[in-house]
């Protein structure tokens, strides 16, 4: 097979790979991230991961192992905080820095097998192995089948908690399993572009897209379009220009964001142009 001069590699074909299914699980769950205004919380569990992965390595078990369970353990305790805005945020904001804490006393505690844990905040795009990728594809599939089952009384109580709660849906059990959805879903993405950067996948293509469109079968759409083509994207420039892949996707992320925000806001202003010649007139 010919490929393209990039993807003569395997190490570049598992990087699109993987890359790949987290755009589309990523950004799928990210559009209601912000459709809900989670984007605290989804950023809180990118991170919480580094303490699961350092007290797994300080156990002398699968790193990766450490930070799934930590990860869905903290969404479930997120869950547990309630509905309230403010009251949600101060509980993710303590889980967050006590499980800062955490690993960085793991890994005072046990520094042989720190690397482990600090390569958690940062991510490998170009380091996935075989077993990685089929780890990530098997998740992806389970978090992209759960979220079409789910789609309908998610997307209800996402826009109106109260009338949602009115007609019945369970939103309580709604929240739980978004959260333990956003859990699997940052654990698979954090060893590929990293803890810290990914804000690039999550809230970037979401933020762009319902800047764009407020219909949200369309707007999902339009996320995972953008995600995959920030993902190829920075990917593609980490292979020609030697720049780090994560840092190019969030530069990406960033640019297609900023494109959103100032076009929604350029239309913002031509509306509010036409509501002040109206009234003067």
């Amino acid at each position: 097979m010919n490929w393209p001069a990039l993807l003569e590699m395997q190490f570049m074909r598992h990087a699109f790979a993987a890359a790949s299914c987290i755009a589309i699980a990523g950004s799928a769950i990210g559009y209601f991230v912000v459709l809900r205004r989670q984007a605290f919380a989804a950023h809180a569990l990118s991170n919480v991961g580094f303490a699961g992965a350092a007290g797994a390595s300080l156990l002398g078990i699968d790193p990766l192992l450490g930070l799934f369970v930590f990860v869905l353990a903290s969404a479930v305790l997120m869950a547990l905080a309630g509905e309230n805005v403010g009251q949600r945020d101060i509980s993710v904001g303590m889980i967050l820095m006590v499980s800062l804490g955490l690993g960085i006393l793991f890994v005072n505690l046990y520094s042989a097998n720190a690397d482990a844990a600090i390569g958690i905040l940062f991510g490998s795009v170009l380091g996935i192995s075989h077993e990685q990728l089929h780890m990530t594809f098997m998740t992806s599939l389970v978090v992209m089948g759960l979220l079409v089952i789910m789609f309908r009384p998610l997307r209800f109580a996402s826009l109106n908690a109260p009338a949602a709660r009115g007609r019945g849906l369970p939103v309580t059990a709604l929240n739980l399993l978004f959260l333990l959805l956003l859990g699997a879903t940052a654990a698979m993405a954090v060893p590929v572009i990293g803890s810290l950067l990914s804000f690039a996948i999550f809230i970037g293509p979401a933020a762009a897209a319902q800047a764009w469109t407020g219909r949200v079968a369309s707007g999902l759409v339009l996320t995972m379009a953008l995600a995959l083509l920030e993902t190829w994207g920075g990917i593609a420039a980490s292979y020609y220009i030697n720049w780090p892949a994560s840092s190019c996707i969030a530069i990406l992320s960033f640019a297609i964001y900023a494109l959103g925000w100032l076009s929604s806001r350029h239309a913002l202003f031509r509306r509010f142009d036409k509501h002040i010649r109206t009234t003067t007139s």
